[in-house]
């Protein structure tokens, strides 16, 4: 089974891999703006303690299920107990939901690359252009097709030939990038202040006016940005786990691919926020929310003249890496889903998903134009298909996904048979205590907490 499923060669393909599917949008575009949003500081104090603890329970799990099993979540879950079967379907079906939308999006980000590397950057900056872009008919269509493109011919290629070596070469690039850009961002000057006051704004906690209400609503963003920053609850953790060879350190490899992901998250907030309180102050980092990506870093670009369009271009590259890497795995835990289910080789599993995904995906396109309505969700907030799909799989069935997980693993099969798996080569498991403690109690409280504000008006 193992043999026909595919394998990573070595620890390192699996860390660089599954760190690939973690570092994406969740890293780049959310976080910065959840932690301009709730403070700076203290929204990083908070998700680094929910990492470390929330982030790391779940995702050791997920991993552990995988590679015990040997199986996509479709199969897993039902191997561990048949009465808890339906949750890989459930599972199964959050990366169905997200891979098309997440396309839509990695088109938007292949169209502003090309135009920043082909010097047209900063017509980006003009009033209404993201907007007039996303509205057009076939613009976002076709880049949307390129980028979907590029996720399948990875996914054909396989475990070893396609994702792990993809991985190897975009996670360094992706480093080195984030690096770069983020130590000359902090020497820039803006007509609000250096980019090292807002780098202050961003890393020292201020608990001035911190009300008991506004730290939970702080501590539900940190929790709830765990999920998109470490791919949780979508079936891909159990995917890349089942393809993780035995003797593979799992502890050490979560404490891997957790400062791999952390790291990219804390620097792609040094990008951002210090930038965009350098060029914007306080009122530009309150008023980015989610169009940070595409409407204010490109003014800000456009502000620093002739070295905004390098900056512009190789930041969206860091952007398009990072998209790739996450894509690839939803697409490649759907993939291993129906190769399971209907006993189909990669190639035909893979090209009939891909033809749903583009129905799907071109749904969501034409939803911005000819197809456009607005919808008000439980929380409140006006939708289109795009915030729609992203609701339901986000909001709603990652949280029941690792709920019912939490519930399988603490009290059905036990935390044992998940330790056991992690420490089946003599491996030590420092956080053995806290993982018991994170499964069985805190984990299930604060997804509880995750999915009940999901219908909370704002």
């Amino acid at each position: 089974m193992e043999k026909k499923r595919g394998s990573f060669t070595g620890n390192i393909g699996f860390v660089l891999a599954a760190a690939g599917s973690a570092v994406g949008l969740g890293n780049l575009w959310r976080f910065p703006y959840l932690a301009a949003k709730n403070g700076g500081g203290v929204f990083l104090l908070v998700y680094v303690i929910m990492a470390l603890t929330f982030g790391f329970a779940l995702m050791i799990t997920e991993i552990a299920i995988g590679r015990k099993t040997k199986l996509s979540p479709v199969k897993a879950y039902s191997q561990l107990n048949k009465r808890f079967g339906f949750l890989g379907y459930i599972a199964s079906v959050v990366p169905f939901i997200i891979f098309p939308y997440y396309c839509v999006i990695g088109g938007w980000i292949t169209k502003y690359m090309t135009d920043f590397i082909i010097g047209k950057g900063m017509e980006t900056v003009a009033d209404g252009y993201f907007v007039s872009f996303i509205t057009s008919q076939w613009s976002p269509i076709f880049w949307c097709a390129i980028f979907m493109g590029l996720c399948a011919l990875v996914v054909y290629k396989g475990v070893d030939k396609g994702i792990e070596k993809i991985s190897k070469v975009l996670m360094p690039l992706l480093f080195v990038l984030i690096l770069g850009i983020a130590i000359f961002t902090l020497t820039i000057k803006g007509p609000f202040g250096t980019a090292l006051e807002g780098l202050k704004i961003y890393f020292v906690p201020d608990f001035t006016g911190m009300t008991v209400k506004r730290f939970f609503n702080i501590l539900l963003d940190a929790t709830g940005q765990i999920f998109y920053s470490m791919s949780l609850a979508m079936g891909i953790m159990i995917t890349y786990g089942s393809y993780t060879k035995k003797e593979t350190n799992l502890s050490k490899s979560v404490n891997q691919i957790e400062i791999c992901d952390t790291f990219v998250a804390l620097i792609a907030g040094m990008i951002m926020v210090p930038v965009v309180y350098a060029f914007q102050g306080y009122e530009g980092l309150e008023k980015s929310g989610t169009s940070l990506l595409f409407v204010s870093l490109p003014k800000v670009f456009q502000t620093m003249g002739v070295v905004g369009h390098i900056v512009g271009a190789l930041f969206f590259v860091l952007v398009l890496f990072a998209a790739l890497t996450s894509a690839i795995s939803l697409l490649e835990a759907i993939t291993s889903v129906v190769m399971d289910k209907f006993s189909w080789g990669r190639k035909k599993s893979c090209t009939v998903v891909m033809i749903i995904s583009a129905v799907i995906a071109l749904v969501t396109c034409l939803g911005y134009n000819i197809w456009y309505f607005e919808y008000t969700l439980p929380n409140g907030v006006t939708a289109q298909i795009l915030d729609i799909l992203d609701y339901v799989s986000n909001n709603l069935l990652m949280p029941v996904v690792a709920f019912v997980t939490c519930i399988l693993v603490g009290w059905v099969i036990k935390p044992k048979t998940i330790i056991d798996e992690v420490k089946c080569n003599d491996e030590k498991f420092s956080r053995e205590g806290i993982y018991k403690f994170m499964i069985k109690f805190l984990c299930p409280v604060l997804l509880i907490l995750i999915f009940t504000s999901s219908f909370i008006k704002y």
